[in-house]
Order: C-alpha cells, then structure tokens, then sequence
C-alpha cells in the first residue's frame, strides 16, 4: 500500500446557478470598478490523504466515496480530480 495525496474540486454545474459567485462578481468586483469580470464560479477544495495499491485504486476510491457518500449534488454539481500525487 502506499499513500496518496489527492485534490478534488466541486463546482456547480453551468446551467445552475451559484449564488456565491454572483455575489462575489456584484457586490465585490463591479462595486469596486471591476465592472470587466462577466462572471465568477465558485467551487469547494478538498484534499484527501489515503492509502491505495495503485494510482488507479486512488482515484476509484475517491470516486467511489464521492458518489456513494454524496459528498456533491450530482444533479447540480460536478467533481473533477485536479492532482494525484503519491504522499511522503
């Protein structure tokens, strides 16, 4: 076994809306003069620190607990795996 170091985002998928995203473009940025950003995505970070035979067992274990656990909205939201790194 060895150890892995895995880093997911969840964002909201395009056709819903996120409120977070336009209040951070309306009430932060345009009211500030940066009336040039169109529109802001906002997102949630997790990191995962596990134990794994392969890379290929990492990433089917995050992908496992994701959906099983409904750690995101599938109706809603998506999840991409940005990084898989083996840990120290």
């Amino acid at each position: 076994m060895r150890d892995f170091n895995i880093e997911v985002i969840i964002q909201n998928k395009e056709m819903a809306r996120d409120p977070v995203g336009e209040t951070i473009r309306r009430d932060l940025l345009a009211k500030k003069g940066y009336k040039m950003v169109s529109n802001v995505r906002s997102g949630q970070y997790l990191r995962f620190n596990l134990e794994a035979e392969n890379e290929d067992a990492a990433r089917r274990i995050i992908e496992d607990l994701l959906n099983k656990l409904r750690i995101f909205n599938p109706v809603t939201q998506n999840f991409k795996i940005l990084n898989l790194t083996k840990g120290n």
